[in-house]
């Protein structure tokens, strides 16, 4: 499947085996991400019985100073029904021939193999005999291992004529797991080198769909995974790095933004990075003598994602990340915010993992300070002047927490308070110009199709273009442009949830016309 308009969406790769549908999404990117751990590239549920989940992941690994990558794919299943509570009754007399028959037929190009399993087939004989157990199906029930497989399975025959092309040699074990979760069978699959392509993504998957096959006794008609799909590569939390996500002055899903994931502040991400380098070395920086910035300032415009930002950093430096809100220092009983400052910056010098403490709203908490000579403006003095006192030492006693500040009213924080030594980094974070604004608009698109599209459901249609409705919503902030999307969402699914029928995907004319209200509003 070709790449949609625009970049929305990531390659796809459609395929047709056994009456089932599979998608797998991004496959460079999924193969690509294997040199950072492990992916998961399927967890679902959707099959015959006695099949009732199926995962299969991918990995790369070194063998002998050589890089191989490793398909493993976990088959849970349920029990005969008249096998009762015996285990061992039900793995010699279900999943272990079954097992025997799926090793046959997927290495019956390997003559060899004939001798192995006819002693395999003897041994359970023999392990049912003595356990008093049903025999199993006798060998000559199966297809004869020198025989190749069924056929009457051209399907089969082709998954696993195409496997060995590829170099992919699948071995099938049973095991009676001890987990809790049931049966299982097992299938792993390894390609040396890096000779790996998006046809062995497939192809690895079509072996899991032929096991499933067996396993629910398929024959050729009817097919029991007929009018199946199933995605792959679907989830972004289970491979991680490969799509962009949300965009600055978006609330994130979750605490796990990323810088990576922000758009439109190239100088501010580029900045950020920086910072973060200066956390991961600090052996680095103790050889040279290398203070990096105690405090950080940003100020600009509501919506412009500053306290994502802040959230962004922590995760880049692998910091914990508190926010201290107005609420926890300010206190009406005289004397009561100063202590309430003492105890915030004492519990800070205590931290000793990385940490990134967030003074959101600054100007709420500490404004013109020196202004007037009332009894409210000595408070705010008072407070002031302990959080100077407080941040003069605080890199010197604990290196490992930096203070982010945010404001929407820089002019209204005393410039004494950020001065450089307190607050070494000021940047503005303004509301995003056109070019900013098309690059959040395609990342939080990509992020809701990443989210919510599966084939064949589809969020957006075609025609949405992120530059003309960029172009469109001059002087709108990160926020302004996800409040945008979340209402053309509600009223998608609130017009399918009353209609009863599918609503149709989001147009280009639902943002446009969205966006405008939103503006006259």
């Amino acid at each position: 499947m070709p790449e949609q308009p625009h970049g929305l969406r990531p390659d796809a790769d459609t395929f047709t085996r056994f009456g089932a549908t599979g998608t797998i999404l991004d496959p460079a990117g999924l193969l690509a991400a294997t040199r950072g751990g492990p992916v998961e590239l399927f967890d679902g549920t959707d099959f015959p019985a006695p099949v009732r989940r199926v995962r299969l992941s991918m990995r790369r690994y070194a063998e002998d100073g050589k890089p191989v990558h490793r398909f493993a794919a976990e088959i849970r299943t349920v029990a005969t029904a008249d096998a009762g509570d015996n285990p061992a009754a039900w793995l010699l007399a279900g999943v272990s021939p079954v097992g025997l028959l799926l090793a046959r037929r997927l290495v019956a190009a390997e003559p060899a193999a004939g001798r192995v399993f006819e002693q395999a087939g003897r041994v359970m004989a023999e392990a049912s005999r003595r356990l008093g157990l049903a025999a199993p199906p006798a060998p000559a029930a199966y297809p004869d291992p020198t025989g190749g497989p069924r056929a009457d399975d051209p399907a089969g025959a082709a998954v696993l004529h195409e496997a060995a092309e590829l170099g992919l040699t699948p071995v099938v074990r049973s095991t009676d797991a001890t987990d809790g979760e049931g049966p299982m069978v097992t299938l792993r699959a390894s390609v040396p080198g890096d000779a790996v392509t998006p046809a062995h993504l497939r192809v690895a998957f079509e072996l899991v769909l032929q096991v499933v096959r067996e396993l629910a006794g398929d024959e050729p008609e009817p097919a029991v995974l007929r009018g199946r799909h199933y995605l792959l590569g679907g989830q972004p939390e289970r491979a991680k790095g490969r799509r962009p996500g949300p965009a600055a002055g978006a609330a994130p899903p979750s605490a796990d933004v990323t810088l990576d994931q922000v758009g439109g502040l190239a100088e501010v991400v580029a900045q950020f990075r920086e910072i973060a380098v200066s956390f991961q070395h600090p052996d680095v920086m103790a050889r040279w003598g290398a203070r990096r910035p105690q405090g950080i300032l940003m100020y600009g415009p509501p919506g412009t994602g500053k306290t994502m930002l802040a959230r962004a950093l922590a995760n880049e430096i692998g910091a914990d990340f508190r926010e201290i809100r107005t609420p926890e220092i300010l206190d009406k009983w005289l004397g009561g915010s100063e202590r309430n400052i003492k105890q915030i910056f004492r519990d800070a010098r205590r931290w000793r993992e990385p940490t990134v403490m967030l003074f959101d709203e600054f100007d709420s908490i500490i404004s013109y300070a020196g202004a007037g000579g009332d009894a409210a403006s000595q408070a705010v003095n008072a407070v002031a002047g302990i959080f100077k006192q407080e941040m003069n030492t605080l890199i010197e006693e604990n290196p490992n927490v930096i203070v982010v500040a945010t404001t929407n009213f820089p002019n209204r924080v005393d410039a004494s308070l950020i001065r450089s030594g307190r607050f070494d980094v000021k940047l503005s974070i303004p509301a995003p110009d056109e070019t900013g604004r098309t690059e959040i608009i395609t990342k939080m698109i990509r992020e809701l199709i990443d989210r919510h599209e599966i084939p064949p459901f589809r969020m957006f249609a075609d025609d949405v273009d992120p530059a003309d409705l960029a172009a469109r919503t001059a002087g709108m902030t990160g926020a302004d442009l996800r409040e945008v999307l979340r209402r053309v969402q509600l009223a998608k699914a609130m017009r399918e949830a009353v209609d009863g029928a599918p609503a149709g995907p989001i147009t280009q004319l639902d943002l446009t016309d969205t966006a405008a209200a939103l503006r006259r509003s």
